[in-house]
C-alpha cells in the first residue's frame, strides 16, 4: 500500500510576536488534487498562517515541508519560486491597468535582443484571453482595465495568473468575502477547476456554505490553536458550522439564557398577582379622607 505524501506540510508550526502568541501548534497537510478549506473567525489567526506559509513570516517553532522536503521561505518571492502562490484580498492588483498588464504583472513575454528587446503585446494579450476563457470568461478585449471587471472575474484573473504561471500549491484569502451568490458561484467553480488541474488548493474563509461544496478537508483554527483536521465524509455541514462557533459556548450561552427567562418569567408574574390582590373595603372605607372627616 503506497502512501501519499502532501504537497505541503506544517508539523507543530507557532508563530509568537514577541509575548503575543499569534498561532500555537498547528498541524495540517494538503494533498495535490484536493482542496484544503482554513475555517475560523476574524482573529483566529487565518491570516497569521497563510502569511506564514507564504514567506512573509518566519514560523518560531515547528517546520514545513513542500512536497516531502523541509522548507523555509525567506520572503514571498522564495515561496513563489518554489511553487506556491498566494491570492490576497486586494488582489495585488491595479484597476486602471489593462487585464494582460495585471495578468502578466512584471512578467511580460518579450521578443528581440539587447536594445531592441520589447514586449510581445500581441502574443500577451492572446495568453490572458486564452487563459479566461479557459475558465469560462469571455473578455472581448484584453487591452480594457481590469477595474471594468466584477469582482468575482478578478478573482478569476489573479488564480488564472497563479496557475499559469506554475503554481503547485494556490493559497486564496477569502475570495468570495465580498462577492454576491453568482460572483462567488464563479470563483466557487474556479477553484473546483484548480483541483482538477492537480493543485494543492488552501481556501481561506470564514464561510461554511461556500467552504463546504468545494473541500476535501477542513482544518479549523480558533484563536490562533486548531480545533482539528478533518475530511469532508467525517463531518457534516451542521457540525462544521457548530464547531466554528464554538457548541460548547453556544450550549452555554442557550442556558443562561433560558435560565434568565424563567427567573424574569418568574418576577413578572409576582408583580402581576401583587396587583391583582382583593382589597378590603371595610379598611379602604377608614382610610379614606372622606371617612375621617365625617362627610
Amino acid at each position: 500500500m503506497t502512501t501519499r505524501t502532501p504537497m505541503i506540510e506544517m508539523r507543530s508550526v507557532s508563530k509568537h510576536f514577541g509575548s503575543v502568541i499569534a498561532l500555537s501548534d498547528i498541524s495540517m497537510q494538503v494533498y495535490s488534487g484536493e482542496v484544503m478549506c482554513l475555517l475560523g473567525d476574524n482573529g483566529a489567526g487565518k491570516s497569521t498562517l497563510i502569511k506564514t506559509l507564504s514567506g512573509v513570516h518566519q514560523p518560531t517553532h515547528g517546520e514545513m515541508l513542500l512536497d516531502g522536503k523541509p522548507a523555509r521561505f525567506k520572503s514571498p518571492a522564495y515561496a513563489l519560486d518554489a511553487g506556491i502562490a498566494t491570492v490576497f484580498q486586494d488582489l495585488a492588483m491595479v484597476p486602471l491597468m489593462s487585464i494582460t498588464r495585471n495578468f502578466f504583472m512584471g512578467r511580460e513575454p518579450t521578443v528581440g535582443w539587447g536594445p531592441l528587446k520589447r514586449i510581445d503585446w500581441k502574443y500577451a494579450d492572446r495568453v490572458a484571453k486564452e487563459e479566461m476563457a479557459k475558465i469560462g470568461i469571455d473578455v472581448r478585449d484584453p487591452s480594457q482595465p481590469v477595474g471594468t471587471l466584477s469582482g468575482g472575474e478578478r478573482q478569476c484573473v489573479a488564480i488564472a495568473r497563479a496557475v499559469y504561471f506554475g503554481a503547485k500549491v494556490l493559497i486564496l484569502d477569502e475570495p468570495t468575502s465580498a462577492l454576491g451568490v453568482k460572483q462567488a458561484s464563479v470563483v466557487l467553480r474556479y477553484i473546483a477547476k484548480a483541483r482538477a488541474d492537480g493543485l494543492a488548493v488552501i481556501f481561506i474563509t470564514h464561510n461554511v456554505h461556500h467552504a463546504y461544496p468545494v473541500a476535501d478537508a477542513f482544518t479549523l483554527l480558533s484563536r490562533g490553536g486548531s480545533l482539528g483536521s478533518f475530511r469532508k465524509e467525517e463531518v457534516s455541514r451542521e457540525e462544521v458550522l457548530n464547531m466554528m462557533a464554538g457548541g460548547a459556548e453556544l450550549e452555554s450561552l442557550d442556558a443562561e439564557l433560558a435560565e434568565f427567562q424563567r427567573e424574569d418569567k418568574a418576577k413578572k408574574a409576582s408583580l402581576a398577582g401583587q396587583d391583582t390582590q382583593p382589597v378590603d373595603a371595610s379598611s379602604a372605607e377608614q382610610s379614606s379622607p372622606r371617612a375621617a372627616s365625617g362627610y
